[in-house]
Parts: structure tokens; sequence; C-alpha cells
């Protein structure tokens, strides 16, 4: 079998040109993985529907190349996944007539879609579950018995597993940093707005946003390119200085309690990385922000206005029903849906919630906090963990650890760069002694996707916090 364990998008393309494979080669082999290890085997459970064409697509691209002696695009022959269902069994066989925009772009620059992942209920629960997959966990790579968290679990587990090269996933609260830091991959959230969302089923419309995950930044800042008409101007060549003469601000606030044996390991590693950095001239600095906790979760209008956003696709599918509240209940006996069933049946319009304008007013006051924030102090970025705690085992979606008044309050720091929607990239920062990935995020300005890829090509190249997954994944 051919072997692609962690190769990337210069590797590929590089053995295209010189005859060793074939882009429907390498699809094979990727098709081969998924049918080995993620529908049989360990069973890691990131895909849902694969393509039937995929290898026909892949062919034709070979047929291109030998032709032309030129590739179709920056993707040429690059495998990749997609979440297309909305991890609901009412849509389950699902199928579009036309293509997302996003998959009409990657098309265009030769990808190969290799088919669906997994997505988290409605995008809207933090542990890897849906009633499209009979509530199957998606496990983690790293460590089977572990959770891989949130709505992108099944596109980040497809990446780490090296079942892809690449996949596409939807953040709106942390779903494409989350699966990232746990599964020990490169994710980018962008700035919202620079990526189109046409095909997709929105959660919240002023938050959502798809972006790339790969296994190394270059892959990452390859296919926003494709997505997106970022120019990452050919090579990184020289980009490691960037991260040297960086200053950072530290969110000390978001780590947690070293009294906490699973934060503490968390700390550790992000301490590590920080030690790394500085080791080679990156300044860190620590900042605080007032009343931070209030700002990153008063703003979050899942409640106020998500069943109407949702509601605003499933008018364009006449053939699934209209509401969200006639799909879900309104109490699950499921302790992780409860916020997806009183977001389905909160109000129609967001405007009939007393709270909602005052939301919208505190989201946009902590963003101008944050901008002056980092300008104020001359800021290159600001850090922090992903999330407070390693990946959950997954008897923690049903026995309480993370329920708080009935809700769950799952210990993830995302939500601060998607309330004030700028853009954040999650990047393998190392291992915790039990074995379990940990992310580091950095949280820029609006449009400054270019400098956070600068810098997040610095930290992989000194921290080198990726490894590969245990054999045989």
């Amino acid at each position: 079998m051919l072997k692609v364990r962690e190769i990337t998008i210069a590797q590929a393309q590089d053995r295209f040109r010189g005859g060793r494979f074939s882009a429907r080669e390498l699809t094979a082999a990727f098709l081969d993985r998924i049918a080995k290890w993620d529908k049989a085997g360990p069973q890691i459970s990131s895909t849902m529907a694969l393509s039937a064409t995929a290898l026909e697509e892949a062919a034709e691209l070979d047929s291109y190349l030998k032709e032309t002696g030129n590739l179709k695009g920056k993707l040429h022959g690059i495998p990749r996944g997609m979440v297309t269902t909305y991890g609901s069994a009412v849509a389950k066989d699902n199928i579009f007539d036309e293509d997302a925009f996003v998959v009409t772009k990657l098309k265009a620059a030769g990808a190969v879609i290799l088919g669906k992942t997994t997505l988290a209920e409605w995008a809207s629960v933090w542990f890897s579950l849906n009633d499209a997959t009979d509530y199957k966990f998606t496990k983690d790579p790293y460590n089977l018995n572990h959770d891989v968290r949130a709505s992108s679990r099944g596109s980040s587990a497809a990446v780490a597993a090296n079942f892809t090269i690449l996949a596409v996933g939807e953040d709106t609260g942390g779903s494409i940093r989350v699966p990232s830091s746990f599964c020990n991959i490169v994710g980018l959230r962008p700035t919202v707005g620079i990526i189109s969302r046409t095909g997709f089923c929105p959660l919240i419309k002023t938050q959502d946003t798809p972006g790339p995950m790969a296994r190394t930044v270059m892959d990452c800042a390859l296919m926003l390119d494709c997505m997106v008409g970022f120019d990452p101007r050919d090579e990184f060549t020289g980009r490691v200085e960037k991260i040297k003469r960086a200053k950072i601000g530290v969110i000390r606030q978001k780590f947690g309690p070293d009294s906490d044996p699973d934060c503490r390991a968390v700390n550790k590693v992000m301490s590590a990385a920080i030690d790394k950095l500085q080791g080679v001239g990156t300044t860190f600095i620590d900042v605080h922000i007032d009343d931070l906790d209030h700002y990153m979760s008063y703003p979050l209008t899942y409640l106020q206005r998500s069943r109407s956003d949702i509601n605003s696709f499933l008018a364009t599918k006449p053939y699934l029903p209209q509401d969200l509240a006639d799909i879900l209940p309104v109490t699950s006996d499921k302790p992780y849906l409860n916020m997806t069933c009183a977001m389905a049946h909160g109000p129609k319009d967001p405007g009939d919630d007393p709270t909602y304008l005052d939301r919208i007013l505190l989201r946009d006051e902590f963003k101008r906090k944050i901008d002056c924030l980092i300008a104020s102090l001359g800021l290159d970025a600001l850090t922090l963990p992903d999330v407070r705690v390693s990946p959950p085992r997954v008897e923690d979606a049903t026995n309480g650890r993370f329920i708080r008044d009935g809700q769950e309050d799952f210990p993830t720091n995302t939500c601060l760069a998607s309330v004030i929607r700028h853009p954040a990239i999650s990047v393998p920062a190392g291992f915790t002694e039990g074995g379990l990935p940990v992310g580091i995020e950095f949280i820029g300005l609006e449009y400054q996707e270019q400098s956070l890829l600068d810098l997040a090509f610095g930290v992989e190249a000194i921290v080198r916090g990726r490894n590969e997954p245990p054999l045989p994944l």
C-alpha cells in the first residue's frame, strides 16, 4: 500500500510530477485507510458518506497533468474532507443539488473531494455525538478512549489519522480550534466573511466561518489561499524570524487552576512552549482584561438567534422540516443536548428576546476593548490554551463532569475570538505526560490572517509540538 502518513501537499505534488505515484493512487490509498481504520479496526468514525466519484475525478487530474505538463491548481490531486450534514438524522441522506461555493473554489484548484466528515448535532454540542451516527463518538486518534469534541470533530480526526491531507471545518464558538487542539493539528478560524458561507447551514450568522484544517501551517495556508484568495507569497522563507521578534500578550486569566490535575497538565505544556519561544527571542507579557468571563459569555446568542438562523437555511430545503423546534425535543435525556434543545426552542425572531440588543452592544464593546489592548501594547497577537483541559474521556459526555446548573459548561477559551469575530489559529503545543495533545491559540486583529500564519509557522518550527498518532494510524 502507498505510504501516505504525514504526507504534505508539496511532497504529494512533487511525486505527481516525478511519476512516483498518481493522484488516483493517492486517493485510493486514503480511501483504503478509511476503510481499514475509520470504518473498521479502531473505528475512528470521522467520516460519513464517501464520494463515489473521487477516483474518477483524481484520474481526470492525472490526465490533465499528462496532457499539459502542469498541475491544475495549488491543490492538484490533494484529497480533502468536508462537513455537509448537520449532525442530524433528519438530514442524513441530504444531497445538495449544487456544491457550496467554497467546494467549487477548492475543486477549481484541483482538490479531490473524498466525502463528508462527521459533525456535532446541529454544530451546537461540545461532545462529538449526533443522531445521524446514532450518537457514536468520534475517537481521538491519540487515545481511543478520549473524545475529539466540537462540530468539526470528523474533519480534525480525519486529518490527524491520515485519512486525508486537508479538511474544511466550521467555527462558530471554537469548532475548528477545539478539535484541532485535541487532535494535534493546525486549524485556522479566519475573520468572518472572508470565506463564503454559501451552502453552509448557519448556527449564528454573525459568528460562523469555514476554515482550513491541516497537519502543517504551510498546508493550512495553501488551503486558505484557494478558499479566499489569500497570498502565501510562494514560500515561508525567513518566516521563523517573525516569531523571534514578536510581542505576544498572554491571557493568564484563562489558564485553568493548577489545583486541577488536568488543567495543571495543560498549563505545563503551555509553559514549555512559551519557554521555547522565549529562548529564541519572543517577548511575552501578561495582560489582564476586566470582566473577561462576562465578556466571553454574555454576548453569545445561541439561545437567542440560532433557531432563526437555522430555520432560514431549512427554508431553502423544502424536503426537510422547516423549524428546528420540530426536529429536537424541548428536553432530552442526554445531558450534552440540553443547550441544543434550548436553542431549538428559543425565539423565532431574536429581536423578541429582551436581552438581545444588550448582548450585541456588549459584543461590540468587547471587540473595541481587545483592539485597544493589542494596539496600545504593540502586540502581534494574544495567546492562551485553546481549552483549559486535555481531551476528555468518552464517559465525560454522560457523567456530569462539565454540567453546571443543568447546562454544559465546557472549559474552552475559543469563544473569545468568536465573540469579537477575530481570526485565531490553533497550533500543536505538545503533549501531556499522559500522551494527550494540547493546542496553543493565537488571536490577531481582523483580516490579519497573513500575520497569524507567519507567527504560527515560527511556532511550528521552534516548538515542534506535532507527533504522528500511534500505529496503525
